[in-house]
């Protein structure tokens, strides 16, 4: 069967890396985002090897690098009050399996680019997904548009419109998103502030029941990602009102307001769903509109861009004849079982672990236990590399259509 036309709804990352994916192998694509712009807030700046491996794919890895940076230090976790608990030593990581960073919005600018040269590529922005529909040869959606509602129509629609995905929503219902929400607040905010001069290097997790955060640096330049937990419940004023304290206790140094510089913050709460499935006949769902994470450890983003890789195998499969359309149902089921035993207990693992008293996690917690092992290169390499698990290879799976 030969795609003809495949439409994504959601202009963000996934949503961009799969066009680019569908389009390198001929095959056309409409985008359709329902905002003005692609979305620049504060997010996800981190890219283990399985998301590398995707942005590899089209192209883009190097391009990440000379507008971004490679980590040349690991992380490490610390008490309130600066105090080291554990330090990974990567120097046994190799070069391109070590931590890419790029701000999101950044790395989604570099994806327009290469999106606005291909000719199999269009996005059509202020376009809102009202409703859909689908028969057994095609799907369809009415839009709203600047010229009025529309219907657009294509082989498959796939759903990479975020935590509040619009197709998921047909599909299954405004409440029906299984899983929970965090009783916490996070903070994220992109800020200029030397912590390496702090000898805080790169990055570090602060482990404390009150004031857990993360200090990242994001860019070349010396950006910073710093998300930290707050109390649930105030507004965005009263947030922005508490961030110097906050900062006063969390960074190096004790920093006031004129010692550095905030480009943005953003408060939000967080979430652990995941979809009852990622295929209704022909939509598909993939990234934050199939299932969701708390950020810390990258597993959201990284896992949605290799929601989209996989998808694309087996798009693909189906376009060159090599498979018949079953595999999108073993999609669904590989990434929810990805999401079930990896992505969501890792991912919460990640966060309970900063929520702690640091004297108890250093005695309790496994991951804690094994911090003498932190600096033996050879072991923090072995444990890198288990991210990769995530991962799935769909060409294997191609059977052969009757």
């Amino acid at each position: 069967m030969v795609l003809s036309k495949i439409i994504i709804v959601g202009g963000g990352p996934s949503g961009l890396v799969l066009a680019l994916l569908l389009a390198n192998a001929g095959i056309s694509v409409q985008i359709l985002e329902g905002s003005d712009k692609l979305d620049d807030s504060p997010r996800a700046s981190f890219y283990p090897w399985p998301a590398l491996y995707e942005l590899q794919r089209v192209g883009l890895l190097e391009e990440i690098r000379r507008r971004g940076y490679v980590a040349s230090d690991g992380i490490s976790w610390r008490k309130v009050d600066g105090t080291l608990l554990a330090k990974f030593n990567i120097d046994a990581v190799p070069q391109d399996y070590r931590l890419h960073a790029l701000p999101l919005g950044r790395l989604c600018a570099l994806l327009k680019e290469h999106i606005d040269e291909s000719p199999n590529v269009e996005i059509k922005f202020l376009h809102k997904v009202i409703r859909i529909d689908q028969s057994e040869d095609s799907a369809r959606v009415l839009v709203e548009t600047p010229d009025g509602e529309q219907v657009f129509e294509a082989d498959y629609i796939v759903g990479c419109d975020g935590a509040n995905s619009q197709i998921r929503r047909c599909l299954f219902g405004d409440s029906e998103f299984p899983g929970r929400t965090w009783d916490v607040q996070i903070v994220a905010t992109n800020v200029y502030y030397d912590i390496a001069s702090h000898g805080w290097g790169q990055g570090a997790f602060i482990v404390d029941p009150t004031h857990w955060s993360m200090a990242a640096q994001i860019q070349p330049d010396g950006l910073l990602r710093i998300s930290y937990g707050e109390k649930v419940g105030l507004s965005r004023e009263e947030y922005i009102a508490r961030q110097p304290a906050k900062f006063r206790t969390i960074l190096p140094g004790h920093p006031s307001p004129e010692q550095y510089k905030i480009v943005s913050l953003s408060p939000y709460k967080i979430h652990q769903r995941c979809a009852k499935s990622f295929r209704v006949g022909r939509f598909l769902l993939a990234a934050d509109a199939a299932h969701l994470c708390n950020p810390f450890g990258g597993l959201g983003l990284t896992g949605g861009l290799v929601d989209v890789g996989n998808l694309f195998d087996c798009l693909q499969g189906i376009h060159k004849g090599l498979t018949d359309d079953s595999i999108l149902d073993r999609y669904s089921e590989v990434r929810r079982e990805k999401y079930f035993s990896i992505i969501d207990p890792v991912s919460s693992d990640n966060l309970r672990r900063l929520i702690q008293d640091p004297e108890i996690a250093m005695k309790e917690d496994p991951f804690f236990t094994m911090a003498k092992d932190f600096d033996d290169p050879e072991f923090c390499a072995r444990l890198a590399t288990g991210v990769n698990d995530i991962m799935h290879d769909f060409t294997k799976e191609y059977v052969k259509p009757q």
